[in-house]
This record gives C-alpha cells, structure tokens and sequence, in this order.
C-alpha cells in the first residue's frame, strides 16, 4: 500500500499478504520524500511514536525497535568471543549499529545504506532509535549498492546484518545463494551472518526458501522467531555461520557474556529469551524440513 504524500490517512496499513493485514492510527505527516529509490514516509502514532515507513510499508517504529533490532544483532554476536569488525547491509535507520556498538569489543561498522535520504531521515527524527550511533567513531556509512561492496571488498567481518527491506523487487537478488557465497567469503570462520526471511505462517515459502538456501552455503543455519509489534506477526529470523552456533550457549552463558561485557539498556534480550527464541514450533519444523 503506497502512502499518499497529499493525505494524512487515519490508519496506517501493513499488509502481510493479499489477505491479512494489521492497522496502526496516525496523527501527524511528518515527512514525506520521493527518494531516487522509493518512497519514505514518517508518521506521528498514539501506539508507536514515530513510524518509517518505505513504499507503504513498516520499517521501523520508536517504541517497538527493540523487538527486532535487540534480536537481529545479539543472539549472534554474544555467541561470539571477541567480535571486532561488522558490517550492516541497510540499516540507514542506525538501530542495528546502535545494538552492535553496545559489544566493547566492536572496533569498526560499515553501515552500507543504497538511499542517503534514510540516514538522513533517521538523523533528523529517529535519535530514540540510534542514539547517535550513526555518528560514532567507530562507524562508517557507505552511500551505494550494498551488494556491490561486498562483492567487492577484501575486508573481514565478524558479523553481517541484513538489514533489509522484504525480498521483493530490487531487495530479491539480496537473498539469493550468490548473494550468501559472497557473504560467507567476507565473514572470518568464526563470523556469523543475520537476517530477517518474513513470517513462518503469512510467508512460508519464503521462510523456507531462505532457510533452504543458506543451507547450501554455511553448515550451521539457525533460525529463530520473534514476535514484531510493527509487522503484526511472528517474525522469523536466521543465524548462519560456519563454525558459531547460537545454541551452544545456555542460559547461563548468555547471561554471564551480557553481564562480562557490560551490556546495558537491553528491554528483550537476555539468557531466557536467547534459548526461548531458538524453539520452533511443530509447524515451522516441518516448513523447513
């Protein structure tokens, strides 16, 4: 659903398939821009502060981020012992470089963003969801095709974030098998690559497509639900890595790394909910074989 950029509408709709949807009220228009890319929209709402919105759909919103930027950085980076160096593929929003700064041992983020107008966006009206992260010493934004710099780069990571949109349109050659081999050649044996694949029940062929692909690249593949105020579903996410496996850490463990590191101002993650997230229902077992 495309936003009118003349109307401000009484409900924002995001659509999860051509039959199901959930409805957020809007009070305010704050911004509206036809980018060379898409369309950026960002709302005033009474449930969820301030809403971005890309082409009609809902990216990011201040008061629920946490749900999804907490669980596509930590599950994967506090499985590993020292992370130094990561690289973000979108996230102009700075959620996620924000959650990967929180790791004491993060010496460097590339943050490779196609649409300057999102970082600058994000700058002007979404603080409460980087917290200035997008302008830490540590991080360096890339304007450009992401996938062009990871074809191109000689760099290490420790860790990459897909950051993305949906796999539709431009965003679909971002989740295909070529797309992970040059990620798996861009990650150190230890690294881990994360990613959102949609909802196990509003999009089960692309959830198991994702999962079915990553694991013709890297022999641990994760995957791991959430549920997302924002996106009005269970949301399904991966870990993939060579050699780290998020669930060879207990609760425990989990606990002791977030407490080692000095990890604050979590509102979802910790050791409970690191192993919680990892159990997939019967369904979801199936779908994937």
């Amino acid at each position: 659903m495309s936003d009118d950029p003349k109307h401000l509408p009484d409900r924002l709709l995001e659509a999860l398939n051509e039959n199901a949807g959930v409805f957020f009220s809007a009070t305010e228009k704050l911004a509206h821009i036809q980018t060379p890319f898409q369309s950026l929209t960002v709302y005033e709402t009474p449930e969820l502060g301030k809403v971005l919105r890309l082409d009609g759909a809902n990216m990011t919103s201040e008061r629920d981020e946490f749900f999804y930027h907490e669980n596509i950085v930590h599950p994967a980076l506090i499985a590993q012992r020292n992370p130094r160096a990561a690289l973000v593929i979108g996230g102009g929003d700075g959620g996620s470089t924000e959650e990967i700064l929180k790791h004491p041992s993060i010496e460097r983020v590339v943050v490779a963003e196609l649409d300057p107008d999102v970082v600058r966006v994000a700058r002007e009206h979404f603080q409460a969801i980087h917290h200035g992260a997008l302008d830490d010493p540590r991080v360096e934004i890339r304007i450009g095709d992401g996938y062009a710099y990871l074809r191109e780069t000689d760099e290490k990571f420790d860790a990459i974030v897909m950051d993305l949109t949906d796999p539709i349109g431009p965003a679909e050659v971002l989740y295909s098998v070529d797309f992970f081999e040059n990620c798996d050649r861009a990650l150190g044996d230890a690294g881990t690559l994360t990613l959102h694949i949609g909802s196990p029940f509003f999009h089960p062929e692309r959830f198991a497509t994702s999962v079915e692909r990553l694991r013709k690249v890297f022999p641990i593949v994760r995957p791991y639900l959430v549920h997302v105020p924002l996106y009005g579903a269970w949301w399904g996410m991966v870990c993939a890595s060579r050699l780290t496996d998020p669930l060879s850490l207990n609760e425990c463990d989990v606990d002791e790394r977030i407490a080692e590191r000095n990890i604050r101002d979590l509102r979802f993650y910790n050791g409970a909910m690191h192993r919680a997230v990892f159990a997939l229902p019967n369904f979801v077992r199936s779908l994937i074989g």
